[in-house]
């Protein structure tokens, strides 16, 4: 059994019915069958290998910043994406492997005197996320930064990417939209501006403070839909008067329409609930349908 295998392989860093809820910014979602932190992008491509030789589905998560999971879980093998590695390869590039936080990153260019990512400052996701969501903020994105990404393949197979590959478009990529077979991230060439360290940290510092003033603090999953064109998706959840709106324990926040709240004891259905009539309602008066930017497992 898979299972077996990897715990003799890797001790307690696999589970089985390991809780996702655990796992995610939101903090609700049922259990996946299999649990695994890797460590490295070489841990992932041999426990993707070992899993399709047993023929049991793959699942990598990285911060689950963006992910809704529902409460009957994930099926098969989810894997932990903990491959963190940071190197310079240049003196304005950078290699990082998927599983690096973005906030962590951002610091580094801070150190590192490269301008071009203090917009990632606040976002709880990981490079690998980025990567497949086009993650950003403020009107600057990952795909501004992308050089080239390693892809591991449905085949095992590892190729590397030009940033013209993903056909990048606003929170969207050639990857989030495959049905089937989607590659997985494991490493990325990132470019930035080289610049002074304390022009790097002041800007740096003018996004934290607006993120503190626009975003409310808690368990939360960030922009739960795509900003319609010309027009904000939280402009038109506020104007159907949907701000501090509940369904059980899951919340509209009081401070930003857009921003989805579990207030302690919210369920993944509370959720679906919400989201749900939250598009109804915006769709009835605005003949506006708003498009998730979270993904629901």
């Amino acid at each position: 059994m898979l299972l077996q295998e990897l715990q003799t392989r890797f001790g307690n860093r696999v589970k089985e019915n390991e809780p996702l809820a655990k796992h995610t910014t939101l903090r609700v979602g049922g259990p996946a069958d299999m649990w695994f932190s890797a460590k490295s992008v070489d841990e992932i491509v041999m426990v993707v290998s070992l899993a399709q030789k047993h023929e049991t589905p793959i699942s990598v998560i990285g911060a689950g910043g963006n992910l809704l999971v529902r409460k009957s879980g994930i099926r098969g093998l989810v894997i932990s994406n903990h491959a963190r590695s940071i190197q310079t390869c240049q003196p304005s590039a950078v290699l990082v492997e998927s599983g690096v936080m973005l906030p962590r990153l951002a610091k580094m260019c801070i150190q590192w005197g490269l301008s071009g990512f203090e917009w990632a400052i606040g976002i709880p996701g990981t490079i690998g996320g980025a990567i497949i969501n086009n993650a950003g903020a403020y009107s600057m994105s990952i795909a501004d930064n992308l050089i080239r990404t390693e892809l591991l393949n449905h085949d095992g197979e590892r190729a590397w990417h030009d940033v013209d590959w993903f056909e990048y478009a606003y929170r969207s990529s050639k990857i989030k939209h495959m049905l089937n077979h989607k590659p997985i991230v494991l490493q990325s060439k990132l470019r930035f501006i080289p610049d002074s360290i304390e022009s790097v940290q002041e800007r740096t510092q003018t996004y934290i403070q607006r993120r503190k003033k626009k975003q409310p603090p808690g368990l939360t999953i960030g922009s739960m839909f795509k900003n319609p064109l010309d027009d904000y998706a939280g402009r038109l959840i506020d104007a159907c008067g949907l701000k501090g709106y509940r369904v059980g324990q899951a919340q509209i926040s009081s401070v930003h329409a857009n921003f989805f709240v579990n207030l302690g004891r919210a369920t993944s259905d509370d959720m679906l609930k919400l989201i749900e009539t939250t598009q109804e309602q915006v769709l009835a008066k605005f003949g506006v349908t708003l498009e998730l930017e979270i993904q629901i497992i």
